[in-house]
C-alpha cells in the first residue's frame, strides 16, 4: 500500500479547508469520524459508491482536515483535530460540534 501525502498544518488555508466541508457528504463523514475517533475505510455509513467515498475522503486529506493511517491491508481514518485547533483555534471543533446534534 502507498503511503498518501498529508499536508504540513502551517500550509493549510482556511478556505481550503472551510470548502472541504462545505459538501454535505463530507460534512457527514467529518461528523462521524468526530464520533468514532478513527474509521476504516469501508465502514463509513454515507449514501455514496466507494469510489465517491475515496474522492471525499482524498479532497478532506488533501485540505489536512484528516489523517489516513495504513493498518495492514486497510487504511484507518481520523481527524486532526488537535493539529486544527493549533491552526485554526475553535473551527473544526465547532463544526463537528454543530454535527453531533
Amino acid at each position: 500500500m502507498r503511503a498518501l501525502q498529508h499536508p504540513e498544518v502551517d500550509s493549510v488555508e482556511l478556505t481550503t479547508v472551510l470548502s472541504a466541508l462545505a459538501d454535505p457528504v463530507r460534512l457527514r463523514i467529518v461528523a462521524e469520524l468526530a464520533r468514532a475517533g478513527g474509521v476504516v475505510c469501508g465502514q463509513f455509513d454515507v449514501p455514496v459508491s466507494m469510489s465517491t467515498l475515496s474522492h471525499h475522503l482524498k479532497v478532506l486529506r488533501e485540505a489536512g482536515v484528516l489523517r489516513v493511517t495504513p493498518q495492514g491491508s486497510y487504511r484507518t481514518h481520523e481527524l486532526r483535530m488537535d493539529e486544527m485547533e493549533r491552526r485554526f483555534p475553535g473551527v473544526l471543533r465547532s463544526i463537528t460540534e454543530a454535527t453531533a446534534s
